[in-house]
């Protein structure tokens, strides 16, 4: 070892300082590329497999049981083959509402996109000030729990009678049946902040507007997703119930139309792609809201 002597007009200080070596930093060993494919396989199995074993049981009871002589609805062959034509071809249009159900979907889509937008707009301004006010609250939720009972179809004459056509009609009752979870939640969000955090907005002096944004949407943005999950499912629910009174292109209007046809296996598809539509819809709102609340929300 090496000594280096520090001297000073007083005193001298002997200094041991060990010799160098080389230092030697430990990295955890690399993960075979394999490894991880092999672990991602699995996780993706964890998830597919099981549905896909249920699914498959379900369309072999179906078989089984409407095969048989006298059966009320289609066995799932026979769907297939009657609607061949309509899973193949979903982009043909005819004219009128001779249409593919890619054209009824769309619509159906364009409805619930214009209505669901203005209920989450108006839905998290009503709550905040539902929430944020204590006069509102007293004011206003009585008269929200009173009105959020109201069945969707109930509200279709009335709107039809005000706007007289049927695309204004239908979009009012998608906003009037979803803006309620929408505002119920948002309230209940904005309720439950923090007492520390308006302490420390007060202490920093943040405006309306600064607070709103900076504290009141983070902190209830848990619930307010979770009162948008419930109003998109509601608005797909609603758009199907009142496309099938209003007529014209809609996929409402398309299970109606089929029904008064007979067409029960054209029926049986376009229930298919409501209910995976209305699954993809809900899975799109709950990823945005972890996006947002970095992970935070209800999955």
């Amino acid at each position: 070892m090496s000594m280096t002597a520090l001297k000073s007009e007083t005193e001298t200080v002997t200094v041991l300082t060990p010799p160098s070596s080389a230092v030697v930093t430990m990295r955890p060993k690399p993960q075979p590329r394999s490894d991880r494919y092999v672990r991602n396989a699995r996780e993706i199995a964890a998830r597919v497999i099981p549905p896909l074993i249920v699914f498959t049981l379900l369309m072999v009871f179906w078989e089984l049981v409407c095969r048989q002589p006298g059966s009320a609805l289609p066995p799932p062959t026979k769907v297939y083959a009657d609607t061949k034509e309509l899973i193949f071809d979903p982009f043909f249009d005819r004219g009128g509402i001779d249409k593919g159900l890619f054209w009824h979907l769309s619509a159906s889509l364009q409805r619930v996109a214009f209505g669901y937008s203005l209920a989450a707009v108006a839905g998290i301004a009503l709550g905040t000030l539902v929430g944020q006010s204590v006069w509102a609250m007293r004011g206003l939720d009585p008269i929200f729990q009173v009105l959020r009972t109201i069945p969707p179809l109930a509200w279709l004459p009335l709107s039809l009678a005000a706007f007289r056509d049927g695309q204004p009609s239908a979009i009012f009752v998608i906003f009037i049946t979803s803006i309620w979870p929408i505002i119920i939640n948002t309230a209940v969000g904005i309720r439950n902040i923090p007492q520390d955090y308006r302490n420390v907005a007060a202490v920093v002096q943040l405006n309306p507007l600064e607070f709103f944004w900076k504290v009141m949407l983070p902190s209830a943005a848990p619930y307010i997703f979770t009162g948008l999950r419930i109003g998109i499912g509601l608005s797909w629910l609603a758009i199907i119930a009142a496309e099938m009174l209003i007529g014209g292109v809609g996929i409402g209007f398309f299970i109606w139309d089929a029904w008064n046809s007979s067409h029960i296996s054209e029926i049986i598809l376009a229930l298919f792609y409501v209910g995976i539509i209305g699954f993809v819809l809900d899975r799109m709102i709950a990823g945005l809201g972890r996006i947002v609340t970095h992970g935070t929300s209800a999955d």
